[in-house]
């Protein structure tokens, strides 16, 4: 039997990706218009948050007639964003270069972290349409943006720039991704773009957004909190959350490095005292510590992994742990629709599975879908802050809502599966370590501890809703009551003044009476308020007509005033102020006949307004005299300071006559011996 040589051959990422998109959300043509968008979207919101910008982002997706795939469009989507912009030797590896990321292995919350997303869209994109991804983008400080196709080399996993020039944007910094693929564009329903959209403007109360759908007008959604979220601090991995060949591999990337300072400072949560005891459970010598890392054995790393198990330590640290609070949720849920009532719950972090975990709830009722009291409530699930929108049956939220007795808090449920009713229920999972069931991301595993974290926020969120229900079931059952009685209190007043042989005025007194006492009088109270709105106009009217006719009579006599006052010397009147030079006081002249007959006037007129105008008028006569006060003062004194001038003057050239005259008759004296 002849002997078969086969030769083993490696491949790159790039590769194996491109072979099986379907791991990572290109499983149908619907899948990719979404997930193409989601990668597109998510870099760009998480580019504004990482660098304190509050985002402003841009989505339009148009159909370009059909894709070279069966029963596909060409369809365009297109993701523009205000950001900081990408540096241009960084521009392939972002869009062409699997697992290459800025995010990946920082113990904190981010939405994407592996970097395999928006380089499996550059390669769909490549498949279907042979085009790549388009870029145009442009930092603070560059005159001119930078515009480019992005390819990938699939066999050596690296980025390709075609294209490449520099062009002119009227933006002062951002990024525009473009991507032409093959794809079925499914706007409504819970793998629907609208939901997408909708879920993002929920969870980022700080997003302005503005969308452009097929067959749909432009939207914009403008922002409710001006605050960008802060980045939550990246932490150390904690002990207990590491499997042995995990342990081991990290320590020996540290080198030459003690044991005990990799053990406090490359760790979270290990104190010298817990140094110690991790040595002791694992029944080594305390000079272990003190070696380097790289001198350690497997056994030595097995025993030390054995001792970190047994060793107690303080939980995880929730610093890494982005919330979104329950202020802004409840301001972001008002933009989902007409909502009349919502409860908003925000657990504290918590530790499940020993990684750091919060839980956020919102449920909300919508008016325009009260109707719809027999379907499904609408279930909206995010994993740091990005929606989730298939596979939703194995997903821990889903287990979580259908494992509540929701009878019991007043919405309708089969036994097993989600209530019934009008109503939104969002729940959202924040962690830096969220165990997902696949590479896309597209469901969170269902581990006890989780299902019991968002149980126990679920269960509050329900109990605001039940005291609410509650509230509206006494009030319908009261308004019920109320039209019973309106619907035979006619009889009854009609039989009554009947048996007490009363006249039809009492009839109308008795059913008035009723009205008030049932709370339903209002047509009298309207009418009252038209009276007295209609009383408060003609009286507003005439408060202006007559303050503007007085303010234009003072205006008139102000000008006579200072004609006169103008065109009549100082020194000549008599009638005018008198400026005593010694101790520089003023005298007020007599008042001018036809000033005291203005006077006259004004007070005739104040008789004839009311008494609620005399106030305001008389505030008004003060000001006008003080303006004519010191009109005068400001000329008097003018002519003073022109006095004393002239005065100086004369008095210098006195003196200066004077010594002329001494001179004079010295130089005789001198003439004469």
């Amino acid at each position: 039997m002849a002997k078969t040589s086969s030769k083993i051959t490696s491949s790159s990422t790039a590769e194996y990706f491109a072979k099986n998109l379907q791991q990572v959300g290109f499983s149908s043509p619907t899948k990719a218009v979404l997930t193409t968008l989601k990668e597109a979207f998510d870099n760009a919101i998480d580019a504004c948050e990482e660098n304190g910008i509050l985002p402003n982002i841009r989505v339009v997706i148009e159909k370009h007639g059909n894709g070279s795939l069966k029963n596909t469009d060409r369809i365009l989507i297109r993701v523009e964003d205000n950001g900081p912009g990408i540096d241009i030797k960084h521009v392939p590896m972002v869009f062409g270069e699997y697992l290459a990321s800025s995010k990946f292995g920082q113990g904190r919350c981010s939405r994407g972290q592996q970097g395999i997303g928006i380089s499996a869209a550059t390669t769909w994109a490549l498949q279907t349409s042979a085009t790549g991804v388009k870029v145009i983008t442009k930092m603070k400080d560059q005159r001119k943006a930078l515009s480019c196709f992005v390819h990938t080399d699939l066999r050596k996993n690296k980025g390709i720039l075609k294209n490449k020039e520099l062009i002119s944007w009227d933006k002062e910094q951002g990024t525009l991704v473009e991507f032409l693929i093959d794809g079925r564009v499914q706007l409504k329903g819970e793998g629907g773009v609208l939901n997408y959209l909708r879920g993002n403007i929920l969870l980022n109360p700080h997003l302005s957004l503005e969308y452009k759908l097929p067959d749909m007008k432009e939207t914009r959604v403008s922002r409710v909190v001006e605050d960008v979220p802060e980045i939550p601090k990246s932490t150390q991995p904690h002990p207990q959350t590491m499997k042995l060949g995990e342990f081991m591999a990290y320590g020996r990337a540290f080198g030459r490095k003690r044991v005990k300072e990799w053990l406090l400072t490359d760790f979270s949560r290990v104190t010298a005292k817990a140094a110690l005891e991790i040595v002791k459970h694992a029944g080594l010598n305390k000079a272990i510590l003190d070696k380097t890392v790289s001198s350690l054995t497997d056994d030595q790393y097995k025993k030390i992994f054995s001792g970190v198990q047994s060793t107690e330590f303080s939980s995880p640290s929730t610093q890494s742990v982005m919330s979104i609070g329950e202020k802004a949720l409840s301001l972001s849920i008002l933009r989902l629709g007409d909502v009349d009532y919502f409860s908003v719950v925000s657990r504290k972090p918590t530790i499940c599975d020993f990684k750091p975990v919060q839980a956020e709830i919102a449920i909300a009722r919508l008016k325009n879908k009260i109707n719809e009291g027999e379907n499904v409530v609408q279930v909206l699930r995010f994993a740091n802050r990005v929606p989730l929108q298939f596979d939703k049956a194995s997903c821990a939220i889903v287990k979580s809502i259908s494992s509540i007795n929701w009878k019991s808090y007043g919405l309708k449920q089969t036994r097993g599966n989600l209530p019934q009713g009008p109503y939104i229920i969002a729940v959202s999972v924040i962690s830096p370590f969220i165990k997902f069931k696949n590479a896309s991301k597209e469901t969170i595993d269902a581990s006890e501890d989780l299902v019991a974290e968002i149980r126990k926020g679920l269960m509050k969120a329900g109990q605001g809703l039940s005291r609410h229900l509650r509230k509206e079931h006494k009030a319908n059952e009261l308004e019920s009551k109320i039209q019973h009685i309106e619907k035979f209190s006619p009889i009854l007043v009609d039989t009554l003044c009947k048996i007490l042989d009363y006249g039809p005025k009492r009839k109308s007194k008795a059913e008035e009476g009723l009205r008030k006492i049932l709370g339903r009088d209002n047509k009298t109270a309207e009418k009252e308020l038209s009276i007295v709105e209609q009383r408060l106009d003609k009286h507003l009217q005439q408060q202006k007509e007559r303050l503007s006719m007085f303010s234009k009579e003072d205006e008139l006599i102000d000008e006579k005033n200072v004609s006169s006052m103008d065109a009549i010397d100082l020194d000549s009147s008599k009638e005018k102020k008198v400026v005593n030079e010694k101790n520089h006081r003023i005298e007020l002249p007599h008042e001018d006949s036809s000033t005291s007959q203005n006077k006259k006037k004004r007070m005739v007129q104040v008789s004839l307004f009311e008494e609620d105008d005399e106030n305001l008028i008389a505030n008004n006569l003060q000001s006008l005299g003080k303006n004519k006060k010191k009109k005068t003062s400001k000329k008097m004194k003018l002519e003073l300071s022109k006095k004393k001038v002239s005065k100086k003057k004369v008095s210098k050239k006195k003196a200066s006559k004077k010594k002329v005259s001494k001179k004079k008759v010295a130089k005789k004296k001198v003439s004469k011996k």
